[in-house]
């Protein structure tokens, strides 16, 4: 029949959106998304996160390795599934309130040249990606790229400049994870004019505009970098609804750009800004608020159901708010997040992984 899946295939639909696709026998439903334009909501794509979490209205899938604390017995039984590692044993219709019928953008992939590199603490680089003159790359402020690398290894870093901003370049901000494949090469052996080979955009983390909720934006470490991009698009769009951006770090240096974002308050008069710092030292001299971020924001906001919040950085600090936030009113599906995973954690959660 013409347009009907192959006898090893699934189909898929999500609700309320109605998109569908296709999936192959053994694929997971979110590689299978992503292949075909898909932008179904995910995080780390190992099981771990939990952010490509779905209800499951009906139909039957296998679940590969994941962690439990993504996905309980208790959740597993009533209906939810984990897209990046579910793979589906008969047709499946699944709620997604993220997945829309526009924004998904074409992943390409294109080699880069570093346009400059620009340490902005002793642990993190700012590079500015020149792209092909001749290509086009569409992202969503709050996306993310892969760097292939040889042997087939891949690293993702989100960008950290708005799509507006393409022709100056493509930001990325680097921490460096002593004996990281990736991280070290930054930081010793890389230069400016190198090129790199690039694949994206990817990922779900990004601002929705059909909204007029006053808006958190949450960052850890580095997770400010798809944060700055969101702030930036946010400017350039005109978009004035109310933003406080929690950026928050172990010590002061870990808040690489905070001028930044403090030159920013004077361009975006519904920006407001606090930074938190978690282990201050006598010599810091820091006087600002202390403590875990995720928790400033309650005690800023203990009432969270009329907004959305977006959060992105290290898993604990993701994980923490998610729950936190939901318990305070948050709707599950105005909560968006990017957790950053990096190798060593994948390794760590593989070893503690339930089936």
């Amino acid at each position: 029949m013409t347009g009907s899946a192959s006898p090893s295939a699934f189909h898929i639909t999500i609700e309320p959106s109605g998109r569908e696709f296709d999936v192959a026998a053994g694929e997971t439903i979110l590689a299978a998304g992503i292949s075909q334009g898909i932008n179904l909501p995910y995080g780390c794509k190992d099981g771990a996160c939990g952010s490509c979490k779905c209800k499951k209205i009906s139909g039957t899938v296998n679940h590969g390795a994941h962690q439990n604390k993504a996905l309980s017995d208790a959740e597993e039984a009533q209906g939810f599934v984990l897209t990046c590692c579910a793979s589906p044993t008969s047709d499946v219709v699944l709620e997604s309130r993220q997945v829309t019928l526009a924004g998904a953008f074409a992943i390409r992939k294109m080699p880069t040249r570093i346009k400059l590199m620009e340490k902005k603490s002793p642990d993190v680089m700012r590079l500015l990606l020149q792209m092909p003159a001749n290509e086009v790359f569409a992202y969503h402020a709050g996306q993310y790229i892969e760097f292939l690398l040889q042997g087939g290894v891949r690293r993702s870093y989100s960008m950290a400049s708005a799509p507006q901003l393409i022709d100056q370049g493509l930001e990325l901000h680097i921490r460096h994870m002593p004996g990281g494949k990736f991280t070290d090469q930054v930081f010793s052996s890389m230069k400016e004019r190198d090129i790199l080979r690039i694949e994206g955009p990817y990922g779900s983390f990004y601002l929705r505009e059909d909204s007029d909720k006053p808006i958190v934006l949450l960052a850890s470490g580095t997770g400010f970098a798809p944060v700055k991009a969101i702030i930036e698009h946010l400017q350039l769009k005109g978009i004035t609804r109310p933003v406080t951006l929690y950026w928050g770090g172990r010590r002061p240096t870990d808040l690489y750009m905070d001028a930044w974002v403090k030159t920013k308050l004077a361009d975006l008069p519904n920006l407001r800004y606090v930074p938190v710092v978690s282990n201050a030292l006598p010599e810091d001299h820091w006087q600002g608020r202390t403590g875990f971020v995720h928790r400033a924001v309650l005690q800023d906001l203990p009432d969270l159901r009329g907004h959305q919040v977006y959060a992105c950085g290290a898993p604990i600090v993701v994980d923490s708010a998610r729950t936190d936030y939901l318990a305070a009113g948050l709707p599950e599906d105005e909560f968006y997040a990017d957790a950053f995973t990096s190798e060593a954690d994948k390794v760590d959660q593989a070893n503690t992984a339930t089936v």
